[in-house]
């Protein structure tokens, strides 16, 4: 399908990778904060593949080596260096006038992020963008992806069905979580996984840019660097 279907009222959007370009400096907190425990280093590829997951679940993930009795210290460790990097996080180009966009184009516009509520309105607010979306649900509110909880969650809030539901996301994880709620999915490829094991999960459409996005979810819009000009 090349187009957004008619029936889609709510984009459901994943945060990091997606929205926010946090993927590598996620991968490297998960990486410190094992180090920190005397835990073996995960490589950049198992850092970056637990990323959308609940932390707790990412941790154990990224560190198999580091026994149960560990994980708080874990977890306090990489919310440690997290919070020390946290101003060097940007959104992706042109997602504030995405989500603008689809938002005066009268969408139902959620996020649905392995992220903790709190790190999440951390974010939020850093990049004023609190006002633009209708619900929201973090891993430590629900069940983490990809059990598909967390969107039938949303869907009851906003009173919508899952076919008239999109998620958006750069993970196996936000996928598998949309093909589990019965939600068509879109995947990204500019962050956190490659493009062969999304397209293992049959996305309705694969953008490899955010500017790719936009002209999939908003064909004949006014392009992102033309669409706030004046204002």
């Amino acid at each position: 399908m090349f187009t957004l279907p008619d029936s889609i009222r709510l984009i459901a959007f994943d945060w990091d990778g997606t929205l926010f370009d946090s993927t590598a400096l996620i991968a490297l907190c998960l990486q410190e904060a094992v180090v920190d425990v005397r835990g073996a280093r995960p490589s950049d590829d198992r850092a970056r593949h637990v990323i959308g997951l609940g932390l707790q679940e990412a941790l154990q993930q990224a560190a198999p080596d580091v026994p149960p009795e560990r994980y708080r210290v874990l977890t306090e460790r990489y919310r440690y260096h997290y919070a020390r990097h946290m101003d060097d996080i940007l959104l992706f180009k042109g997602v504030p006038e995405l989500l603008h966009d689809l938002h005066r184009a009268g969408y139902l516009l959620a996020v649905a992020t392995g992220k903790s509520r709190r790190g999440l309105d951390e974010a939020l607010r850093a990049v004023q963008l609190q006002h633009l979306f209708d619900a929201i649900r973090t891993a430590d509110e629900t069940a983490s992806k990809p059990d598909p909880l967390m969107l039938f969650e949303l869907m009851e809030e906003l009173d919508v069905s899952a076919a008239q539901t999109l998620m958006v996301g750069d993970t196996s994880h936000d996928l598998l979580m949309a093909r589990q709620a019965g939600c068509p999915g879109v995947a990204v490829t500019y962050g956190a996984h490659d493009s062969v094991s999304l397209a293992q999960l049959d996305p309705l459409f694969t953008a490899g840019s955010v500017p790719e996005l936009r002209r999939w979810l908003l064909p004949g819009a006014i392009p992102a660097d033309r669409s706030h000009a004046g204002l």
